[in-house]
């Protein structure tokens, strides 16, 4: 027998044991989203949902009782307005006990932002409707009304409460019909203190917003009421003081609490809407009074204000976002002064400058990656953003496309205007190499068009337009020519420097000029300018062709093209 046999009972202890499954490499399946519990769902409706559904039915119900009331005559106007304002105080207390005594309750919260509006309600009716009590008294009872609703949202940290409180107050003088009194701009702007005040320690981003909306019409119509000389610096004064509230508010909290934050929406909201309130009444006052050279100062002195601030944020390490703001808003104020103070090539030239500088401050900033872009592509940002408001300025007033045909009213106003655009586009693309090159070589060719137009716009007002103003055919030809021995020096400039952005350009522009030489040039020139138009396209391309054939691309460039076609 042999010694190797197994008896067939005893061969499975033998085997070796079965390999274990392969590992399963799927990914795991998304977590499931529980959904909310039936006794959650209960809570949810029948605590809170069904508490302020029930308080505003209780608020429209007194509503809708008063207007029956009133209607009807039912009661005497001083009945009515007794009952409206009991019944409102009765709500207030009781809602105030329940959540002192019996828990932070949503049912308390609701009674407490049904009753604060029927105070106001009864307020207004009692100065408005029914003349029962003088206009600053009913100012009075609807300060003391939101104070008693700020009061209780700050110490409930309720929103909804204090958003009933706060902005009730801030539109007492409209509901009461005390806008025209002369203290009203006082009390709206002591009520805006006293909300930022609020706003200060309650992070509630969409309030600011409120007390803006429900502000900023009564500051704007007293502005309007008040139009006597005299009080001008008054009402700068008070316009400056209200942008510091407005400030306060859009930002307060993230300074008290020295975090870093992203700004909330509101925040930017608010402050671009408050700076444009305030600079544009100041604007109308001034203009009112026809002071231009103060209009010129309030828009400089305000711009000022905003980068003195935004720098001050930034070296003193207050808070990024908050710097940059600023200091965006300081520039987009000083450009729009720029515009209002100056006319023609000086308003390009500042933009210009300025896109320039920015440029230039951009590669100082601080480049971190960032989700929402470095504080150095802000900056960039905002630099092509000046140079296309000095291109635009360009192509609409001093030289539109019309002028390689026209020529244009004023040579050395043009061609200041263009230059400057085209320095202003090799700086940026210049200083903006490290930060975003692709974008700063597109900047590049832009300044290389800027300096061909300019040439181009030369020509033709020098020598391609009669004294009548008619379109002249030499000027075309000459021009023609101007454009091949540009594209021609381009591609002689690139191969020397092995630049090939360089040489791209100059063919491009060469592709420009066969284009126009063989469409324009050969329906609309005489012979004698036809002729001269072509041959001396030809020979420069004659020569360009003699280049390239000479031409012989470095090793690097060598390399990179050989990549490239691996890569396809």
């Amino acid at each position: 027998m042999n010694d190797d046999y197994v008896p067939p009972a005893f061969r499975h202890r033998s085997e070796p044991p079965p390999s274990p499954p392969p590992p399963d490499h799927r990914p795991p399946p998304p977590p499931s989203m529980n959904p909310i519990s039936r006794i959650e769902f209960e809570r949810l409706f029948g605590g809170r949902v069904f508490a302020w559904m029930g308080g505003l039915a209780v608020l429209l119900g007194v509503v809708f009782f008063l207007r029956s009331a009133v209607d009807s005559s039912w009661f005497t106007e001083e009945v009515r307005t007794l009952m409206g304002a009991v019944g409102s105080f009765l709500l207030l207390v009781f809602g105030v006990w329940l959540h002192e005594r019996r828990g932070h309750m949503e049912v308390a919260r609701a009674l407490v932002a049904a009753a604060i509006p029927g105070l106001f309600a009864t307020t207004v009716v009692a100065t408005q409707t029914y003349d029962l009590i003088s206009p600053v008294i009913g100012l009075e009872a609807a300060a003391l009304i939101g104070v008693i609703g700020v009061f209780l949202a700050v110490r409930w940290s309720s929103m909804l409460v204090g958003s009933v409180g706060m902005l009730g107050a801030l539109a007492a003088p409209m509901l009461t019909g005390t806008t025209s009194e002369g203290g009203s701009i006082a009390f709206v702007a002591m009520a805006l203190a006293a909300s930022v005040g609020v706003l200060l320690w309650q992070r509630w981003n969409w309030l600011s917003l409120g007390a803006f909306a429900v502000s900023a019409p009564q500051l704007a119509d007293w502005v309007w009421t008040n139009k006597t000389e005299e009080s001008t610096l008054l009402i700068l004064a008070v316009l400056i003081g209200f942008w510091v509230l407005y400030a306060a508010a859009a930002f307060g909290y993230e300074l008290r609490k020295r975090d870093e934050e992203k700004l909330p929406a509101a925040s930017w909201l608010l402050l671009l809407a408050s700076s444009t309130l305030i600079l544009g009444l100041g604007g109308y006052v001034l203009d009112r009074v026809d002071d231009q050279v103060g209009l010129n100062v309030w828009i400089f002195g305000f711009a000022g204000a905003h980068l003195l601030l935004g720098e001050i944020a930034r070296r003193f390490g207050v808070h990024r976002e908050v710097g940059s703001l600023l200091t965006g808003g300081g520039i987009g104020l000083a450009s729009f002064g720029v515009a209002h103070a100056f006319d023609g090539p000086t308003v390009v030239a500042a933009w210009s400058a300025l896109a320039a500088a920015l440029a230039f401050v951009a590669t100082r900033a601080d480049a971190t990656p960032s989700p929402a872009l470095s504080n150095s592509e802000r900056l960039w940002v905002l630099s092509l953003v000046f140079l296309g408001l000095g291109i635009a300025h360009v192509l609409f007033v001093e030289a539109p496309p019309v002028a390689i045909a026209q020529g244009v009213d004023d040579l050395g106003a043009s061609l200041v205007a263009i230059a400057c655009c085209g320095a202003a586009s090799v700086a940026c693309w210049w200083f903006g190499r490290d930060i975003e090159p692709t974008t700063a070589t597109v900047v590049g060719f832009v300044g290389s068009a800027s300096f061909v137009y300019l040439g181009s716009v030369a020509i033709i007002d020098a020598i391609g337009v009669s004294d009548a103003g008619n379109a002249g055919e030499v000027g075309q030809a000459w021009m023609s020519a101007f454009w091949a021995a540009t594209g021609l020096g381009a591609i002689v400039f690139g191969m020397v420097r092995r630049a090939p952005n360089v040489r791209l350009g100059g063919l491009a522009l060469l592709a420009v000029t066969i284009v126009k030489v063989w469409t324009y040039d050969l329906s609309e020139l005489e012979d004698i300018a036809r002729a001269i138009s072509f041959i001396g396209l030809g020979l420069l391309l004659l020569a360009g062709a003699f280049a390239y054939q000479r031409f012989k691309p470095s090793k690097e460039e060598e390399a990179e093209e050989a990549f490239e076609e691996e890569l396809a």
